[in-house]
């Protein structure tokens, strides 16, 4: 007599020790691909230098004295004061995130936590040097022209 138990019913089936083993194992290989993925994504700045570093951010008038006005197209705050309007810009000089500006008029890196004072000087962190303020000049048509490959002291203002 033929043994009639076969077929998919009666197979043996997989182990909940043997299903867990798999598990690991696959988890373990999607862990690896996921932190390949990431490094492979290190290297490349957050931010792109553009091919003209001169770009105009409007007319004079259009800062209001007392003012700080975030231009997030251009990455870069822009004081206006009593002695004049300067421009700091929002990468961080660590691997180039772009900080945050506080209520306290601190910045924050939210890559590495660093930390910057209103005059973009480090407070902590692992960047290796503070914010870097821009040079200002008048263009030929009224408007400010901001250069991101011209650096100033903090202290420098564009007089109006």
């Amino acid at each position: 007599m033929q043994n009639e138990l076969s077929g998919p019913r009666f197979e043996k089936q997989i182990e909940r020790r043997d299903f867990l083993g798999l598990a690991a194992v696959w988890t373990f290989f999607g862990t690896i691909i996921a932190a390949i993925i990431g490094a492979l994504k290190l290297p490349m700045p957050s931010v792109f230098p553009e091919t003209d570093s001169r770009f105009p951010i409007g007319r004079p008038e259009e800062f209001p004295v007392g003012e700080a006005i975030h231009l997030s197209s251009r990455q870069l705050w822009v004081f206006s004061e009593e002695n004049g309007i300067a421009a700091v810009s929002m990468v961080c000089t660590h691997l180039g995130c772009l900080v945050k500006r506080q209520d306290n008029d601190e910045f924050i890196c939210p890559c590495h936590g660093a930390k910057f004072d209103s005059a973009g000087k480090v407070l902590s962190g692992p960047p290796p040097r503070g914010l870097a303020w821009l040079e200002i000049t008048l263009g030929p048509d009224g408007r400010l022209i901001v250069d991101s490959e011209r650096e100033v002291s903090a202290e420098t203002r564009f007089k109006i």
